[in-house]
């Protein structure tokens, strides 16, 4: 079974390898989100986990691939047409409930755990605490121009991946704790 499992791996990185990967005109060379084996790729990134962004917390790369970290830039940047900004936040949107003006906790959550950016891990939290409604916990989605405006007034998902990114701060970078927000 783990002959069969390292094989499967194997092939599985292949693929990505072979298919995978897209060059972008302003990006370079990009992990595609989707591809359909004929040349064409959808490039974005769903603020789930497993996610593009969440490869380095999985484990497939390294956070300081080179790959990656294009990808990571398009991610976060209007060149993902599931990147909103509004007037209280900004974030990653899912187009998989038809809502693209919420962004995703998770996925800021995702982005301060990815990062060595002690500024991009602190700005990641202060979103968070803006937005949470005056309920303290972490929502679904929340609208990018109404933290008032949210799904799922209770996600265990998120909440534990909250928690577990203070754990990570407060081990990696104590002195962010001691700010602010």
């Amino acid at each position: 079974m783990v002959k069969r499992c390292h094989i499967l791996a194997d092939q599985i990185a292949h693929g990505i390898t072979e298919w995978g990967v897209v060059e972008h005109k302003e990006f370079g060379k990009i992990y595609a989100y989707e591809v359909d084996g004929f040349g064409s790729s959808c490039i974005m990134d769903d603020p789930n986990i497993p996610s593009l962004l969440s490869l380095p917390y999985l484990g497939y790369c390294d956070l300081n691939d080179e790959m990656y970290q294009n990808t990571r830039k398009l991610i976060l940047s209007n060149w993902n047409s599931f990147f909103a900004k509004g007037q209280v936040a900004c974030g990653i949107t899912s187009p998989h409930v038809g809502i693209c003006d919420h962004f995703w906790p998770m996925a800021t959550i995702m982005q301060a755990l990815t990062t060595e950016d002690e500024k991009e891990i602190a700005n990641c939290l202060a979103t968070l605490k803006r937005t949470h409604a005056k309920t303290f916990f972490m929502h679904e989605s929340v609208d990018v121009n109404n933290d008032h405006h949210y799904t799922r007034p209770w996600f265990a998902w998120v909440n534990s991946l909250f928690g577990e990114l203070i754990l990570n701060i407060h081990d990696s970078f104590p002195e962010i704790l001691g700010q602010k927000f």
